[in-house]
């Protein structure tokens, strides 16, 4: 099956989903993040099959999103780790974990706490404008366009 490619189109949602919008990219980066770095952890960690891993994890090496580092000669073996692009792509992980804490926790509550290591408690992730540091949600913005805007579509 082919991949569907967004990475062409003008917007950044689209450009993101290009880099990880296949359902496992997301896994998987969450698993590097919390120390599960190697082929195998990885592997048994999500129970996703050898080829679709190997895929991803090529997918996500050529997008600079991880870096592969040999830990073993022989046999050849590597452990994977977040790039500086990679780990931003965490914090908008922890705002999937928000939303999913709020919305698909039930009863149980959320599966993983998260504690601030500036203040030492348990907390989750809040947009704010890196301008004023107010909250920033989606009904607080205008959106408009910018400079590597498509050009506008005439309307008859």
């Amino acid at each position: 099956m082919q991949r569907t490619r967004f990475g062409d189109l003008a917007c950044s949602i689209a450009r993101t989903l290009d880099v990880i919008g296949e359902p496992w990219s997301p896994l998987i980066l969450r698993d590097i993040y919390v120390g599960i770095n190697r082929f195998e952890q990885i592997q048994q960690e999500l129970d996703i099959s050898r080829k679709v891993l190997t895929e991803r994890l090529k997918w996500l090496v050529e997008n600079e999103v991880l870096q592969r580092h040999a830990y073993s000669e022989r046999p050849p073996r590597y452990e994977y780790r977040l790039t500086a692009k990679g780990l931003e792509l965490c914090d908008l992980l922890l705002v999937m974990v928000r939303w999913g804490d709020r919305w698909t926790s039930g009863e149980a509550g959320p599966p993983v706490l998260y504690r601030h290591h500036a203040c030492g408690q348990v907390s989750h992730v809040q947009l704010r404008c890196s301008v004023c540091a107010e909250p920033m949600r989606a009904t607080d913005v205008d959106v408009l366009p910018g400079p590597g805007a498509a050009p506008a579509v005439t309307r008859a």
